[in-house]
């Protein structure tokens, strides 16, 4: 038996040795394999564990913006409802303010045209004064009238002019006619055809006048 056993180690000893270190190799090999594996294993499990915090992370964002979106609507929609309540506030002021002008060209002279009723009203009587009491007593009550009469003016800012002597004012005047120069300065007005009224300084009639200018000598 051991005879055998030499004569086949001295004929196949390559053989063996080779034997010995594939087994070495076959076992190294099967432990980095091992390794490898543990090692992708591990690597993707990380790998597993980043990717779901990504996607946590994606899906915050898009909440976030989601959340920022209904606000700026809420916000839009606010201020939506704040200018139609402006135009609409708008609307009423201009509507008002035009119907308070509107009344005011028709009812402005409501005081003066009361005042200017009672005149009337004093002008009618002046037939029964003329009637029961005489002419004076007629005159008397015309000159009540006038006073009146320039005193409801005065309260409404009406006032006659008085140009006698005056330098001509083409704003307030209009020259109907030229007269010597008696007893006044040539180029101012000597005589008024009509008389001319202003209301709160502004002209509302012309007076007409007469213009003296100095006599020609021959």
């Amino acid at each position: 038996m051991a005879v055998r056993y030499l004569s086949a180690r001295r004929r196949y000893p390559i053989d063996l040795c080779r034997l010995t270190a594939s087994a070495s190799s076959r076992s190294f090999l099967g432990l980095f394999s091992s390794t490898a594996a543990e090692q992708r294993s591990a690597g993707d499990d990380c790998h597993g564990d980043d990717g779901d915090d990504d996607q946590s992370h994606s899906v915050t964002h898009v909440r976030m913006l989601e959340m920022r979106a209904r606000k700026l609507e809420q916000q839009v929609h606010d201020l939506t409802e704040r200018y139609k309540r402006a135009v609409a506030d708008s609307d009423n002021v201009r509507r008002r303010t035009q119907k308070f002008v509107e009344d005011a060209k028709l009812f402005g002279i409501q005081s003066f045209c009361r005042d200017i009723v009672e005149l009337a009203d004093l002008l009618e009587k002046s037939s029964t004064v003329e009637e029961k009491d005489g002419q004076q007593q007629l005159t008397q009550y015309l000159a009540h009238i006038q006073g009146r009469l320039h005193d409801v003016f005065t309260k409404h800012g009406l006032e006659k002019m008085r140009p006698i002597g005056g330098q001509y004012d083409p704003y307030q005047h209009e020259i109907v006619c030229h007269t010597p120069a008696e007893g006044v300065e040539p180029g101012t007005v000597a005589v008024v055809k009509q008389d001319g009224y202003m209301l709160h300084g502004r002209t509302i009639r012309h007076a007409l006048v007469g213009i003296a200018v100095k006599r020609q000598e021959h």
